[in-house]
């Protein structure tokens, strides 16, 4: 017994010694926020903090530290020498910490992240997002428009993404959505300049594209031959449906992209004819967001969609 009670003090003291060792993070958050704001109450509300509270934790790290490392002012604050030699040591490290969280923080189960290529997100699903927000007001929808491909495993945040492709992406399940068709189109007006839909044949049109591309298998499908020269050829699809609204020429346009285009009347199809592309759309998400409520709401909602624009598909006069 004796022996355990001459040893138990010196316990504690090694305990208290390495939890004074610790640096203090909350502090240091508090100073970061406070160096790069040059504000001590908008860095205490940043924090949901009180100043007094936050202007407490500046005292102690530098009562710990040693060294001054904020200058009070009456509207702000400056860092000292030793401050900036802080912040530049530690400010680093605190974003790092923030950044690898992130994933995390949004995997709540009323927050969904997709991913979505711009011209999809904008002509195709935005359009209809209104009633899945209108069916499920809980859920938060963050839609983030990108041509760049999601890495699902360093970036955790993301629950799935709308993809054009061939359906090979190893490691993820992939479900399709619809195929993607192709379809010349022009403007109203270069139709008037043309003297209607009818009274030239297409290869007599101007043409927006490569002659080794799409145009080949499309004028294969009626037998012609392309011309050799088209009147522009541009970096993507986006470029030829712009350049088609501005009455430069012929676009052979993916129908599903230009769909609002061609409802609305600001681009005509020259043909009642498709050309089906190798590349469908897709639902593409990791394994872990089968778990995911809101994802599985989504999923449901969006798979009724696609169904939906498949029937219109077979239904429209293209």
């Amino acid at each position: 017994m004796d022996e355990q009670k001459a040893t138990f003090p010196q316990a504690c003291l090694e305990t208290n010694s390495s939890l004074m060792s610790r640096p203090p993070l909350h502090a240091l958050q508090g100073f970061v926020a406070a160096a790069r704001l040059g504000n001590l109450s908008r860095a205490a509300a940043s924090m949901n903090l009180t100043v007094s509270a936050l202007s407490h934790q500046m005292r102690q790290l530098e009562e710990r530290l040693g060294q001054p490392l904020l200058i009070r002012q009456p509207r702000g604050v400056t860092l000292t020498l030793e401050g900036q030699r802080l912040l530049d040591q530690v400010g680093p490290h605190l974003d790092a910490i923030h950044e690898a969280f992130q994933p995390y923080a949004a995997r709540a189960e009323h927050v969904l992240t997709i991913s979505a290529v711009p011209s999809m997100a904008s002509a195709w699903l935005v359009p209809r997002l209104g009633q899945f927000v209108a069916e499920h007001p809980q859920i938060e929808i963050n839609l983030q428009s990108s041509e760049r491909l999601i890495d699902f495993e360093r970036q955790r945040q993301f629950d799935a993404a709308l993809r054009l492709g061939s359906g090979q992406w190893p490691g993820l399940v992939v479900e399709p959505l619809f195929d993607e068709w192709l379809v010349p189109m022009a403007s109203p007006a270069l139709i008037e300049r043309m003297g209607g839909v009818d009274r030239v044949p297409l290869t007599q049109w101007p043409l927006l594209g490569d002659p080794d591309g799409a145009w080949g298998a499309w004028f294969a499908l009626s037998g012609q031959r392309p011309p050799s020269r088209f009147v522009a050829v541009l970096d993507d699809s986006e470029a030829h449906h712009r350049a088609a609204l501005d009455g430069v020429g012929v676009a052979l346009g993916r129908v599903t992209r230009a769909r609002l285009l061609l409802d609305s009347g600001q681009l005509v199809a020259l043909s009642s004819q498709r050309l089906k592309t190798a590349w469908p759309h897709w639902l593409v998400y990791p394994q872990r967001s089968a778990s995911h409520r809101g994802f599985l709401a989504f999923r449901d909602w969006l798979h009724a969609q696609a169904a939906e624009h498949v029937r219109h598909m077979a239904d429209a006069h293209l």
